[in-house]
C-alpha cells in the first residue's frame, strides 16, 4: 500500500473513532461518519464502499440524529460536552478500549471508544447534577431517557463503524 494510500485510511479511521467518541458525549457523531465514509467512497470510486452501504449509513444517520433530537425535544433538557465531562470520557475511553480490546479485538476496540467514553461522560454529569440545588436538578426520568437516547446514537454510530469497516476490509 502506497504510504499517501496508508495516511488516508488512517484518517479516515481516526475520523471514525471520532464520530464513535462524539456521539458518545452528545455531538452529531454519525453526521460525521457519514460525511467521512462518504468521501472515502468519492475518493476510492466506490469500490470498496458502494452506494447500498452508503445508504445504510444514511438511513442510520437519520435514524439516530432524530432519536437524539426527539429524546432532547421531549426533555428540553440538553447534555452537551463540557470540560470535567470531556476529560472523563476520554479517561473511560481509554480504560474501555484497553479493557475490551484484548477480549473481542477490533471489535473490542470500537465498544470500548463508546462504552467507555459513555460511562464516563454520563458520571460526570451525575455529579454535576449532584452538585445543584435540588430545585435546578434533572429529574431521574430525563436523566435516564437523555441517557438512553445518547445510548441510542452512539449504538448507530457503533454500527455505522462496523458496516463500514466490514466494506473495507471483506
Amino acid at each position: 500500500m502506497p504510504p499517501l494510500e496508508l495516511a488516508g485510511l488512517t484518517i479516515f479511521i481516526l475520523l471514525l473513532f471520532a464520530g464513535i467518541y462524539g456521539s458518545a458525549i452528545g455531538l452529531p457523531g454519525t453526521v460525521l461518519i457519514l460525511g467521512s465514509v462518504f468521501i472515502y467512497a468519492l475518493l476510492t470510486g466506490f469500490n470498496k464502499i458502494g452506494g447500498g452501504a452508503i445508504l445504510l449509513l444514511t438511513v442510520l444517520t437519520i435514524v439516530a440524529e432524530g432519536i437524539g433530537f426527539t429524546i432532547e425535544f421531549m426533555n428540553q433538557v440538553r447534555f452537551g460536552p463540557s470540560l470535567p465531562g470531556i476529560l472523563a470520557s476520554l479517561a473511560g475511553s481509554l480504560l474501555g478500549v484497553l479493557s475490551l480490546t484484548p477480549l473481542l479485538w477490533g471489535l473490542g476496540t470500537l465498544m470500548g471508544v463508546f462504552l467507555g467514553g459513555f460511562a464516563g461522560f454520563f458520571m460526570m454529569e451525575l455529579i454535576r447534577q449532584a452538585r445543584l440545588k435540588p430545585a435546578h436538578r434533572a429529574s431521574a426520568r430525563t436523566m435516564l431517557s437523555s441517557a438512553a437516547g445518547i445510548f441510542a446514537k452512539g449504538s448507530c454510530a457503533l454500527t455505522m463503524a462496523i458496516v463500514t469497516l466490514l466494506n473495507i476490509y471483506s
